[in-house]
Order: structure tokens, then C-alpha cells, then sequence
């Protein structure tokens, strides 16, 4: 074979290799969206058109297909704390972190169970991952505290919370961009020393009959009276 034959059938078989593993990862996140990250990943080889062995030729772990394919967000994610720490008023830092990552988990459906399974210690690397992520928000809390901006008896478990508690807002209601917007501007106000600041953002169009079609996930008769 001529070397320039040799090196376009290498070519082929790297493009291939790219297209098959962004099909994964297109499909993962579609199926994550559907399932959890905790979906087969024969589901996800099917939904992406490639063999079984194929998917674990690029991802040989779960983990590894969850971070591949929340690569981005996890990006993102990590600026927004680098900014946060960057940004002169640490009230507003922290704002940003929250909003941001808040933001992420509406936006991506399957993306609230990757952030809370984030950095899983596998490796050292990850550890060390997880360790510094913990000590830059740690940073930023305090720095906000010793502003004057943020409650005294704030702890960085309690941004745990909020994610958890937007995650299973995001989860039950994942098209209400509204409920989402309402319920972080409700707990930054909670947290911040002094005026609440700016208005909150328009209310969700949703009414108590609302909570057992979230909850159950099918329509049920509401509260009594409501």
C-alpha cells in the first residue's frame, strides 16, 4: 500500500473513532436525561448505534462516561469558582457560582446527578480534585463572611443544599425555567446580610394542584380547598 493510502486509512479510522465517541456521548447524555447516570450502558450503546464494545473501548468505566459526557458543564463549573474567587465583591462571587451551577442543572437534565456524583475518588487525581474544589468554596464563603455580605453561620454543606433542593425542583418541574429562577433568588436572598436587593424574578405558573403531579408524577386533586 502507497503511504499516502496507509495514512488516509488511518485518517478513516480516527474519524470513525471520533464520530462513534461523540455518538456516545450524545447518547449518554440523553439517556442519563431519561434514567440517571445509573441507566445500563447497553442503553446507551443501543441509543448511539454502536456495539457494547465499542462504548467501553472509549469509556471503560461508568464513571468515565459520566465525566466524558459532562465534560463540559464540569468546565464550566470549575471557571465559575475560579471567577467567583477572582471577582472583587465576594457577595457577588458567590452569587455567581450559585447561579451558574444552578443554571447547568436546568439546562441539562441529566446534569443534577452527575454534579452530585461529581469527582468520584477513583483516583488520586480525583481526590485531589474533589479537595481542592472543597477548599476554593470554603475560601469563598469565608471571604463573602468577612465582607459582611453573607450570613455568619453560613457553611459551605449548606450550597450542598441548595443544590440538592434546586436539583429536585429541576427534576420534577424540568421545563419551568421560571420555578428555577424564583427558588435560587429565594435562598441568595435568605443568605445575604442587609437589603434584600434586587426584586425576585416573576413567579412560576404553578398552584398547590401542581405538587402531587411533581411529586407522583401524574395529575392528582391537589390540597384540600385548593
Amino acid at each position: 500500500m502507497a503511504e499516502s493510502s496507509r495514512i488516509t486509512a488511518r485518517d478513516g479510522v480516527r474519524a470513525d473513532a471520533r464520530r462513534n465517541r461523540e455518538r456516545i456521548l450524545v447518547a449518554a447524555r440523553a439517556v442519563f436525561a431519561e434514567r440517571g447516570i445509573d441507566a445500563p450502558m447497553a442503553a446507551v450503546a443501543r441509543r448511539a448505534g454502536v456495539g457494547v464494545a465499542t462504548l467501553y473501548r472509549h469509556f471503560p468505566t461508568r464513571d468515565a462516561l459520566v465525566r466524558g459526557a459532562y465534560a463540559q458543564q464540569m468546565e464550566t463549573c470549575a471557571r465559575a469558582l475560579t471567577e467567583a474567587l477572582a471577582a472583587p465583591d465576594p457577595w457577588q462571587g458567590f452569587r455567581h457560582l450559585v447561579e451558574t451551577v444552578c443554571a447547568l442543572q436546568r439546562e441539562e437534565r441529566g446534569f443534577p446527578a452527575a454534579f452530585a456524583a461529581a469527582f468520584p475518588e477513583t483516583t488520586p487525581e480525583l481526590a485531589r480534585a474533589r479537595q481542592r474544589a472543597e477548599r476554593d468554596v470554603l475560601t469563598l464563603v469565608r471571604r463573602a463572611q468577612a465582607a459582611g455580605s453573607l450570613r455568619a453561620d453560613f457553611r459551605p454543606s449548606d450550597l450542598a443544599v441548595v443544590l440538592l433542593a434546586h436539583c429536585g425542583l429541576v427534576t420534577a418541574l424540568p421545563d419551568d425555567e421560571a420555578a428555577s429562577r424564583r427558588l435560587v433568588a429565594y435562598l441568595l436572598q435568605s443568605f445575604r446580610v442587609g437589603p434584600a436587593g434586587a426584586p425576585l424574578p416573576p413567579p412560576a405558573a404553578l398552584s398547590l394542584r401542581s405538587l402531587p403531579m411533581a411529586a407522583g408524577g401524574r395529575p392528582g386533586r391537589g390540597f384540600p380547598g385548593a
